[in-house]
């Protein structure tokens, strides 16, 4: 096996031993998000004048799910390593930059993938949502969960302790997540919350994936396309080069 692929391997190793509360604790809390919203609300919210309220709310859910789930393992394995020093065996290793680069995310990606397919499989037995442009579906799951794969690993290697780490996801990505439009379309909100919400990156993903089930979004699927494409390369180049540099993690 090639560097990449090893480290790759330890770290999807790393999540899956544990699955039980890596990728079947996420389903299950988002299967709870849905019975008590869809409960509430199905039947007396439409939403794009056609679709049941249940309907819509599941790729919010799956997206949520994608997104705090590749966020969580890029930035606790680091984090979890650099605690308990046994980051300096991979130091040792030959790896370049890329190679962790692309380990780190591609195993925060493929987590992502797996707890939104979980959650989707559960969510089939309340609603069945559209397949408008399933292509669309596709490169929105994949690039949203290589973003905050991404975010991750700045996030793990700026923090030095676990509560740091926690500090940056429940002041920045739950936050950024809940109001990204999981639960409501922002047609529904007022004017200047309309405007907050255009400069919320998450939204962007969570709006162009619902595109690709319903064939309708609020933005046009190509602008949300173009934001998110363009915020993963700006995260992407801050973290190789902090990769590059030793951040933290080369004294």
């Amino acid at each position: 096996m090639r560097g990449w692929q090893t480290l790759f391997y330890k770290e999807v190793l790393r999540f899956w031993k544990v699955s039980f509360q890596t990728v079947a604790a996420p389903v299950l809390t988002s299967v709870l998000y849905l019975l008590v919203f869809g409960h509430v609300l199905d039947g007396r919210v439409l939403v794009y004048d056609r679709i049941s309220y249940t309907a819509f709310l599941i790729p919010g859910l799956v997206m949520m799910s994608v997104l705090q789930n590749s966020f969580a393992n890029s930035s606790s394995s680091i984090v979890q390593s650099k605690i308990m020093g046994s980051m300096v065996f991979i130091l040792l290793t030959p790896l370049s930059h890329w190679a962790w680069f692309t380990a780190y995310v591609g195993s925060s990606v493929l987590r992502g993938l797996l707890v939104g397919l979980g959650v989707f499989i559960v969510t089939l037995f309340f609603a069945v949502p559209e397949f408008a442009a399933p292509l669309w579906i596709l490169v929105f799951v994949v690039l949203g969960a290589a973003l905050l794969g991404t975010l991750g690993v700045i996030a793990g290697l700026w923090a030095d302790k676990f509560d740091q780490m926690a500090a940056f996801q429940n002041f920045l990505i739950m936050p950024m997540t809940f109001l990204s439009g999981v639960f409501y379309s922002i047609h529904s909100l007022p004017p200047f919350w309309q405007t907050v919400s255009h400069m919320n990156p998450f939204f962007y993903m969570i709006d162009g994936f619902r595109y690709g089930f319903f064939g309708q979004s609020d933005v046009s699927p190509w602008i949300s396309l173009a934001i998110v494409g363009g915020a993963w390369l700006a995260v992407s180049a801050l973290a190789i080069h902090l990769l590059r540099t030793g951040y933290k993690i080369r004294h």
